[in-house]
């Protein structure tokens, strides 16, 4: 089964990891905690900057959040870090038999429910904030 790629989830735990952390948010340093490699940690990096949401100051400065934790939801992270357009999460089969009937409309049929899905799964995104998150994880044992 595909997956919806990791680069949420990395990006949300760096984004964490930047609001909690006392020391300097380097890639490397980031690359550690996530236990990939810095330029994985890099590649998101760049997407979160270009996004709004950090500013990295140059050399081993490391990375640091542009808006306060309220100010960022699940569903900003996730439009910075995937490439799903509005309605183009699901994707369907390409060239379905159109002489079928099954082939020739089930990408009509299907295809409403489908941004139904995505547009359920984004307003949920949307409700949760990072601060929820990070408040969340400061509660965990190691904290």
């Amino acid at each position: 089964m595909k997956k919806i790629s990791s680069r949420f989830s990395i990006a949300v735990h760096i984004l964490s990891l930047v609001s909690l952390s006392s020391s300097p948010c380097t890639s490397e340093f980031i690359a550690a905690s996530v236990n990939t490699n810095p330029v994985i940690i890099r590649r998101i990096i760049g997407q979160l900057k270009n996004a709004g949401l950090v500013y990295v100051k140059a050399g081993t400065g490391g990375t640091y959040l542009r808006k306060e934790l309220d100010e960022i939801t699940l569903l900003d992270v996730y439009k910075a870090v995937e490439v799903a357009e509005k309605g183009g999460l699901f994707n369907f089969h390409e060239h379905p038999n159109p002489v079928c009937p099954v082939g020739a409309n089930i990408e009509s049929v299907l295809r409403k429910n489908m941004i139904e899905a995505q547009n359920a799964m984004e307003q949920r995104l949307a409700q949760v904030t990072l601060k929820q998150l990070v408040t969340e994880l400061s509660e965990k044992k190691g904290f």
